[in-house]
């Protein structure tokens, strides 16, 4: 082992990138739909080799002797976001004709630019390097910080945070209803950075101890969540709707009425054996293929489908204003439709996805005939606030639209007075690719983070219920077309507030950045 960390820490140039850029790419396996979180064990170990022998000239200026570290990363983070995020194009192969120009820079420049987070993860590391354990305090800290960083800036994009490795099944996810998602991305890269110390065997034991402790401590709070059973305060039974509406027809106006008809089919049959009549029946992300305000007719249809006490959540596309050349706004919405077909309550999508749903510098790129790529016939306005949509029972759900679902404090704060968490999506624009199941598990961990249930209806899977555990209790897989009904039980709240949370995760992450130091510290004197 000694002589392979060698060879790696004194690769230089193109193998050096190469080998960092493999590394990343290997570490998605970890990832879903695969699962297989072992290859972490390789990736970051290298990542820590690659890094030990990533100096500068002692000559050189402080910029020159972290630009190896940077450089590393950089790769790294290519060969991850590359990997894990190539199926992002998929969507623009849906209309080829006029968006295939656009797949390199979908592909290609996502990845490039998500790859400077993970740069500036090890330039951070590298300032706290050490020998020994330290560095591996360091590296963790750095990935933490940067997966943080990335939660937010420039809209936030944390798909795949480095933590989703570590919780592949509801066993491994109860952890971070303590640590959240802050904890999770540092403790799991110090767990899968820890056999890098099996090279210098310095600290080995130490390292060993600790492996020991956090494994055993991740997997036994998982049991014991899993094992603890709390009574239910409250149910609602539903029906989660999955149409596969193919979305090269999605806009056709010739077909819109045969793919309203198959929503109402599907949600007015009869409930599965043993199972109750649903009160609440969910609809996918634009599921509706018109305007309400240009098809009054549906709300009657959809009264008429609806049975007493029964209500309908289904994604819209929502207009606001008079008519298109009056400046209309329209907003990605789920709306809320009672027994008498009467709209009661409307929430638009906050959080929307750049070049999809809007254009940023509209006026600029527009100049160069750039329009949106991917989501739809329009152009949509962010809306300005969230709110809980009272459902049948009593209960309050929490409506997330698409990927808002994949931001932890978004959904934390606007989940916190609610009952159940519902998103709802459209990923048919990515196939059947890694996408859904990835956009899926992070959904599942948002349940796990609130202690709530959640409620998913995607237009082309993955539709599911999923318990407050992150428990699947059921699903519908990519490309089936049907309906899942379930009674959902109701109970108890997320285990920690989300503030306490973050807390805990930025806690988490200080105390290695104080361990970096204070080894890194010790070092520099016993060095002088």
């Amino acid at each position: 082992m000694q002589r392979f960390a060698g060879r790696i820490i004194l690769l230089w140039g193109w193998r050096r990138a190469l080998v960092a850029f493999a590394a990343g790419a290997l570490a998605v396996l970890a990832q879903a739909p695969y699962d297989f979180f072992a290859v972490c064990f390789v990736s970051f170990p290298v990542l820590v080799w690659l890094l030990d022998g990533a100096t500068g000239e002692a000559s050189d200026g402080w910029f020159r002797r972290l630009r190896p570290a940077f450089a590393t990363g950089w790769w790294f983070g290519f060969g991850y976001f590359l990997a894990g995020l190539w199926w992002i194009g998929q969507a623009l192969l849906v209309e080829a004709d006029n968006f295939a120009w656009a797949l390199p820079f979908a592909v290609v420049g996502i990845p490039f630019a998500l790859a400077f987070f993970y740069g500036f993860a090890t330039v951070v590391a590298r300032l706290f390097w050490s020998s020994d354990i330290g560095r591996i305090a360091a590296l963790a800290f750095g990935f933490g910080l940067a997966e943080w960083l990335r939660d937010f800036l420039f809209t936030g994009f944390p798909w795949n945070a480095v933590g989703y490795a570590a919780m592949p099944v509801p066993l491994l996810m109860q952890s971070v209803s303590v640590t959240g998602m802050i904890g999770m991305n540092a403790l799991a890269v110090f767990l899968f950075s820890l056999p890098a110390l099996v090279a210098a065997r310095r600290h080995l034991r130490l390292g060993i101890a600790l492996f020991v402790i956090l494994v055993a401590a991740h997997v036994g709070f998982g049991y014991f969540r899993l094992a603890t059973t709390v009574e239910p305060t409250r149910s609602i039974d539903v029906r989660i709707v999955q149409p596969a509406v193919d979305l090269s027809e999605k806009w056709d106006a010739s077909v819109r009425d045969r793919i309203f008809a198959t929503l109402l089919g599907i949600s007015g049959k009869a409930p599965e054996e043993g199972h109750a009549k649903p009160q609440l029946i969910l609809w996918p992300e634009t599921s509706v293929p018109f305007l309400f305000t240009e098809r009054p007719d549906a709300l009657t249809a959809l009264g008429d489908m609806l049975a007493d006490g029964q209500m309908l959540i289904a994604g819209v596309v929502r207009e606001e204003g008079g008519s298109a050349n009056a400046g209309s706004r329209y907003y990605n919405s789920v709306v809320a439709i009672n027994d008498k077909g009467e709209i009661v309550d409307a929430v638009d999508k906050v959080h929307l996805v750049p070049f999809g749903e809007y254009l940023p510098f509209a006026d600029l790129f527009e100049r160069f005939g750039i329009g949106q790529l991917v989501a739809g016939p329009m152009n949509f306005a962010a809306g300005n606030e969230r709110h809980p949509i009272g459902v049948p029972g009593g209960l309050r759900a929490a409506p997330f639209i698409c990927y808002e679902v994949i931001f932890p404090d978004l959904v934390a704060t606007d989940s916190a007075s609610s009952d159940v968490i519902v998103n709802v999506t459209n990923d048919a624009w990515f196939g059947d690719t890694p996408g859904p199941y990835q956009h899926f598990r992070q959904a599942q961990i948002r349940a796990v983070e609130n202690g709530l249930p959640l409620l998913r209806a995607a237009n082309n899977g993955i539709s599911a219920i999923v318990d407050s555990r992150g428990r699947i209790v059921d699903a519908l897989a990519v490309d089936a077309r049907g309906a899942i009904d379930a009674h959902v039980p109701v109970s108890g709240r997320a285990l920690l507030s989300a503030e306490q949370r973050r807390i805990n995760g930025l806690l988490i992450m200080l105390l290695f950045a104080l361990i970096a130091f204070t080894l890194n510290v010790r070092q520099r004197l016993r060095v002088n």
